[in-house]
Protein backbone atom coordinates (compact mmCIF):
# COMPACT_ATOMS: atom_id res chain seq x y z
CA UNK A 1 0.00 0.00 0.00
CA UNK A 2 2.96 2.35 0.68
CA UNK A 3 4.85 1.58 -2.59
CA UNK A 4 1.64 2.13 -4.54
CA UNK A 5 1.06 5.77 -2.92
CA UNK A 6 4.51 6.57 -3.26
CA UNK A 7 4.33 5.35 -6.81
CA UNK A 8 1.38 7.73 -7.42
CA UNK A 9 3.07 10.61 -5.65
CA UNK A 10 5.28 10.47 -7.96
CA UNK A 11 4.08 9.56 -11.35
CA UNK A 12 1.59 12.25 -10.66
CA UNK A 13 -1.84 12.28 -12.44
CA UNK A 14 -2.66 14.94 -15.07
CA UNK A 15 -6.41 15.19 -14.65
CA UNK A 16 -5.54 15.82 -10.47
CA UNK A 17 -2.66 17.66 -11.81
CA UNK A 18 -4.86 20.47 -13.36
CA UNK A 19 -6.29 21.74 -9.68
CA UNK A 20 -2.95 22.85 -9.24
CA UNK A 21 -1.72 26.24 -11.07
CA UNK A 22 1.44 25.32 -12.85
CA UNK A 23 2.19 29.26 -13.13
CA UNK A 24 1.37 31.98 -10.36
CA UNK A 25 1.74 33.62 -7.85
CA UNK A 26 1.67 30.23 -5.33
CA UNK A 27 4.58 28.99 -7.84
CA UNK A 28 6.88 32.10 -7.06
CA UNK A 29 6.11 32.02 -3.31
CA UNK A 30 6.55 28.70 -2.75
CA UNK A 31 10.19 28.54 -4.68
CA UNK A 32 11.18 31.62 -3.65
CA UNK A 33 10.39 30.83 -0.21
CA UNK A 34 12.07 27.48 -0.19
CA UNK A 35 14.90 28.65 -1.88
CA UNK A 36 15.49 32.06 0.46
CA UNK A 37 14.90 29.06 3.57
CA UNK A 38 17.48 26.61 2.27
CA UNK A 39 20.21 29.67 1.47
CA UNK A 40 19.37 30.75 4.98
CA UNK A 41 19.61 27.26 6.12
CA UNK A 42 23.22 26.69 5.02
CA UNK A 43 24.81 29.52 6.86
CA UNK A 44 22.92 28.15 9.61
CA UNK A 45 24.48 25.07 9.57
CA UNK A 46 27.83 26.94 8.71
CA UNK A 47 27.62 28.98 11.95
CA UNK A 48 26.78 25.62 14.31
CA UNK A 49 29.56 23.85 12.70
CA UNK A 50 31.71 26.21 12.95
CA UNK A 51 31.06 27.13 16.68
CA UNK A 52 31.42 23.56 17.71
CA UNK A 53 35.44 23.57 16.35
CA UNK A 54 35.53 26.36 17.10
CA UNK A 55 34.60 25.67 21.16
CA UNK A 56 36.88 22.55 20.35
CA UNK A 57 39.77 24.46 19.49
CA UNK A 58 39.86 26.93 22.72
CA UNK A 59 39.34 24.26 25.10
CA UNK A 60 42.10 22.31 23.28
CA UNK A 61 44.52 25.41 22.97
CA UNK A 62 43.68 26.76 26.38
CA UNK A 63 43.66 23.37 28.47
CA UNK A 64 47.14 22.55 27.34
CA UNK A 65 49.12 25.65 28.19
CA UNK A 66 49.60 27.61 31.68
CA UNK A 67 51.39 30.65 33.11
CA UNK A 68 53.37 31.02 36.11
CA UNK A 69 53.78 34.98 36.77
CA UNK A 70 56.17 35.89 39.73
CA UNK A 71 55.60 39.37 41.19
CA UNK A 72 58.47 40.14 43.41
CA UNK A 73 61.36 42.96 44.79
CA UNK A 74 63.70 43.44 42.43
CA UNK A 75 66.63 42.03 44.17
CA UNK A 76 64.58 38.47 44.73
CA UNK A 77 63.06 38.20 40.99
CA UNK A 78 65.84 36.32 39.30
CA UNK A 79 66.22 33.96 42.68
CA UNK A 80 62.12 33.47 42.49
CA UNK A 81 62.19 33.07 38.66
CA UNK A 82 64.78 30.10 39.31
CA UNK A 83 62.96 28.51 41.88
CA UNK A 84 59.87 28.37 39.92
CA UNK A 85 61.56 27.03 36.92
CA UNK A 86 62.96 24.36 38.85
CA UNK A 87 59.78 23.17 40.54
CA UNK A 88 57.91 23.57 37.43
CA UNK A 89 60.78 21.14 35.11
CA UNK A 90 60.41 18.62 38.49
CA UNK A 91 56.72 18.47 38.21
CA UNK A 92 54.56 15.49 36.57
CA UNK A 93 52.89 16.24 33.77
CA UNK A 94 54.41 19.62 32.67
CA UNK A 95 56.56 18.89 28.80
CA UNK A 96 57.95 22.37 28.40
CA UNK A 97 58.88 25.47 31.03
CA UNK A 98 60.26 28.99 29.37
CA UNK A 99 60.39 31.94 30.66
CA UNK A 100 59.57 34.91 28.54
CA UNK A 101 62.87 37.44 27.71
CA UNK A 102 61.76 41.10 28.18
CA UNK A 103 61.29 41.46 24.32
CA UNK A 104 58.47 39.22 24.46
CA UNK A 105 56.71 40.99 27.14
CA UNK A 106 56.95 44.25 25.30
CA UNK A 107 55.42 42.61 22.67
CA UNK A 108 52.60 41.24 24.78
CA UNK A 109 52.29 44.62 26.07
CA UNK A 110 52.85 46.83 23.36
CA UNK A 111 49.26 46.62 22.11
CA UNK A 112 48.00 48.37 25.04
CA UNK A 113 50.84 50.55 26.06
CA UNK A 114 52.93 51.10 22.83
CA UNK A 115 56.34 49.38 21.16
CA UNK A 116 58.46 51.76 23.67
CA UNK A 117 58.04 50.40 26.74
CA UNK A 118 60.30 50.49 29.08
CA UNK A 119 60.21 47.17 30.75
CA UNK A 120 63.61 47.28 32.21
CA UNK A 121 62.16 50.53 34.70
CA UNK A 122 58.80 49.42 34.84
CA UNK A 123 57.43 46.73 37.80
CA UNK A 124 56.29 43.91 35.30
CA UNK A 125 55.72 40.15 36.27
CA UNK A 126 58.31 37.71 35.27
CA UNK A 127 56.02 35.53 32.67
CA UNK A 128 56.64 31.84 32.96
CA UNK A 129 55.04 29.47 29.55
CA UNK A 130 54.01 25.92 30.84
CA UNK A 131 52.68 23.61 28.25
CA UNK A 132 51.94 19.97 30.31
CA UNK A 133 51.82 16.72 28.79
CA UNK A 134 48.82 14.43 27.62
CA UNK A 135 48.56 13.33 31.41
CA UNK A 136 48.43 16.53 32.51
CA UNK A 137 49.40 17.68 36.24
CA UNK A 138 48.11 18.68 39.41
CA UNK A 139 47.48 22.10 39.45
CA UNK A 140 46.78 22.55 43.52
CA UNK A 141 49.37 20.45 44.31
CA UNK A 142 51.87 22.93 41.78
CA UNK A 143 50.31 25.86 43.40
CA UNK A 144 51.18 24.76 47.15
CA UNK A 145 54.59 23.84 45.75
CA UNK A 146 54.92 27.10 44.18
CA UNK A 147 54.14 29.47 47.32
CA UNK A 148 56.82 27.03 49.32
CA UNK A 149 59.46 27.59 47.15
CA UNK A 150 58.51 30.89 45.36
CA UNK A 151 56.32 32.80 47.22
CA UNK A 152 55.74 35.72 44.35
CA UNK A 153 54.56 32.77 41.80
CA UNK A 154 51.03 32.66 40.82
CA UNK A 155 49.66 30.03 38.58
CA UNK A 156 47.16 30.65 36.05
CA UNK A 157 46.09 27.43 34.51
CA UNK A 158 43.32 29.58 32.07
CA UNK A 159 40.31 28.27 33.46
CA UNK A 160 38.56 31.34 34.31
CA UNK A 161 39.17 32.47 30.35
CA UNK A 162 38.78 28.93 29.11
CA UNK A 163 35.47 28.53 30.42
CA UNK A 164 33.43 31.42 29.39
CA UNK A 165 34.53 31.17 25.33
CA UNK A 166 34.06 27.60 25.35
CA UNK A 167 30.35 28.38 27.32
CA UNK A 168 29.94 31.40 24.21
CA UNK A 169 30.73 28.96 21.37
CA UNK A 170 28.43 26.59 22.79
CA UNK A 171 25.58 28.69 22.73
CA UNK A 172 26.68 29.94 19.41
CA UNK A 173 25.87 26.58 18.13
CA UNK A 174 22.80 25.91 19.59
CA UNK A 175 21.70 29.40 18.22
CA UNK A 176 22.59 28.21 15.07
CA UNK A 177 20.88 24.82 15.19
CA UNK A 178 17.33 26.60 17.17
CA UNK A 179 17.75 28.80 13.83
CA UNK A 180 17.53 26.27 11.33
CA UNK A 181 14.25 24.86 13.48
CA UNK A 182 12.49 28.46 13.08
CA UNK A 183 13.59 27.99 8.94
CA UNK A 184 11.90 24.51 9.04
CA UNK A 185 9.01 26.22 10.96
CA UNK A 186 8.73 29.43 8.85
CA UNK A 187 9.17 27.06 5.67
CA UNK A 188 5.97 25.02 6.90
CA UNK A 189 4.00 28.21 7.59
CA UNK A 190 4.60 29.87 4.08
CA UNK A 191 3.94 26.87 2.03
CA UNK A 192 0.94 26.14 4.41
CA UNK A 193 -0.21 29.61 3.10
CA UNK A 194 0.55 28.55 -0.65
CA UNK A 195 -1.11 25.66 -0.92
CA UNK A 196 -4.57 27.41 1.12
CA UNK A 197 -4.26 30.20 -1.36
CA UNK A 198 -4.24 27.76 -4.05
CA UNK A 199 -7.09 25.56 -2.95
CA UNK A 200 -9.43 28.32 -2.40
CA UNK A 201 -8.71 29.53 -5.82
CA UNK A 202 -9.56 26.16 -7.81
CA UNK A 203 -12.87 25.83 -5.39
CA UNK A 204 -14.52 25.78 -8.44
CA UNK A 205 -12.41 22.73 -10.18
CA UNK A 206 -12.35 20.90 -6.56
CA UNK A 207 -16.09 20.65 -7.01
CA UNK A 208 -16.24 19.19 -10.38
CA UNK A 209 -13.80 16.78 -9.31
CA UNK A 210 -15.89 15.50 -6.71
CA UNK A 211 -18.88 15.70 -9.13
CA UNK A 212 -17.49 12.90 -11.28
CA UNK A 213 -16.74 10.89 -8.26
CA UNK A 214 -12.98 12.19 -6.86
CA UNK A 215 -12.16 11.74 -3.75
CA UNK A 216 -10.38 14.31 -1.43
CA UNK A 217 -7.35 12.21 -1.22
CA UNK A 218 -6.47 11.45 -4.59
CA UNK A 219 -6.96 15.66 -5.11
CA UNK A 220 -4.94 16.45 -1.85
CA UNK A 221 -2.20 14.24 -3.30
CA UNK A 222 -1.92 16.56 -6.81
CA UNK A 223 -1.65 19.14 -4.22
CA UNK A 224 0.84 17.38 -2.27
CA UNK A 225 3.31 16.48 -5.30
CA UNK A 226 2.90 19.31 -7.28
CA UNK A 227 4.14 21.93 -3.45
CA UNK A 228 6.66 18.90 -2.83
CA UNK A 229 8.10 19.46 -6.04
CA UNK A 230 8.43 23.15 -5.93
CA UNK A 231 9.76 22.96 -2.87
CA UNK A 232 12.61 20.75 -3.77
CA UNK A 233 13.72 22.46 -6.78
CA UNK A 234 13.58 26.13 -4.75
CA UNK A 235 15.15 24.32 -2.13
CA UNK A 236 18.26 22.57 -3.81
CA UNK A 237 18.79 26.08 -5.71
CA UNK A 238 18.87 28.02 -2.74
CA UNK A 239 21.08 25.27 -1.28
CA UNK A 240 23.57 25.39 -4.27
CA UNK A 241 24.06 29.39 -3.62
CA UNK A 242 24.88 29.09 -0.29
CA UNK A 243 27.01 26.58 -0.78
CA UNK A 244 28.57 28.86 -2.84
CA UNK A 245 28.83 31.69 -0.92
CA UNK A 246 30.56 30.05 1.60
CA UNK A 247 32.74 28.47 -0.43
CA UNK A 248 33.73 32.07 -1.11
CA UNK A 249 34.55 33.37 2.36
CA UNK A 250 38.48 33.72 2.83
CA UNK A 251 39.99 30.80 4.58
CA UNK A 252 41.74 30.40 8.06
CA UNK A 253 45.28 30.97 6.51
CA UNK A 254 44.07 34.75 4.60
CA UNK A 255 43.22 36.50 7.34
CA UNK A 256 42.85 34.07 10.72
CA UNK A 257 39.97 34.68 13.57
CA UNK A 258 36.98 33.18 13.99
CA UNK A 259 34.80 34.35 10.74
CA UNK A 260 37.04 33.63 8.07
CA UNK A 261 36.77 29.90 9.87
CA UNK A 262 33.06 29.92 8.76
CA UNK A 263 32.21 27.26 6.72
CA UNK A 264 32.40 23.47 6.47
CA UNK A 265 35.20 21.76 6.38
CA UNK A 266 35.70 17.64 5.07
CA UNK A 267 33.20 15.53 4.79
CA UNK A 268 30.92 18.45 6.73
CA UNK A 269 30.03 19.81 2.77
CA UNK A 270 28.27 17.10 2.73
CA UNK A 271 25.83 18.41 5.45
CA UNK A 272 23.96 20.81 3.57
CA UNK A 273 22.91 18.65 0.98
CA UNK A 274 20.25 16.99 3.24
CA UNK A 275 18.69 20.54 3.13
CA UNK A 276 16.79 20.28 -0.11
CA UNK A 277 15.51 16.61 1.27
CA UNK A 278 14.48 17.83 4.38
CA UNK A 279 12.79 21.08 2.89
CA UNK A 280 10.61 18.78 0.80
CA UNK A 281 9.85 16.44 3.95
CA UNK A 282 8.53 19.40 5.40
CA UNK A 283 6.74 20.05 2.09
CA UNK A 284 5.18 16.92 1.95
CA UNK A 285 3.69 17.17 5.65
CA UNK A 286 2.52 20.94 5.76
CA UNK A 287 1.32 20.86 2.16
CA UNK A 288 -0.76 17.24 3.11
CA UNK A 289 -2.39 18.74 6.32
CA UNK A 290 -3.25 22.04 5.09
CA UNK A 291 -4.82 20.40 1.74
CA UNK A 292 -7.01 17.71 3.67
CA UNK A 293 -8.22 20.46 6.13
CA UNK A 294 -9.10 22.68 3.21
CA UNK A 295 -11.06 20.31 1.61
CA UNK A 296 -13.09 19.48 4.25
CA UNK A 297 -13.71 23.14 4.44
CA UNK A 298 -14.87 22.99 0.50
CA UNK A 299 -18.56 22.09 0.13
Amino acid sequence: MVLITLRALIAGDPQADRVVPPTGFTVRLTMFTAGAMAFLAVFALALSLATGRLADRWSEALARTATVRISAPEGQMQTQTEAALQVLRTTPGIGEVRALSDAEQRALLAPWFGPDLPVDTLPVPQLIEVAETGDGYDAEGLRLRLSAEAPGAVLDDHTRWRRPLVQAADRLRMLGLVSIGLIGLTTAAMITLSANAALAANAGVVRVLRLVGARDVYIARAFVRRFTGRTLQGAAAGTALGMLAIALLPGVSTAGGFLTGLGFHGWHWLWPLIIPIVAAGVAFWATRMAALRMLREIT
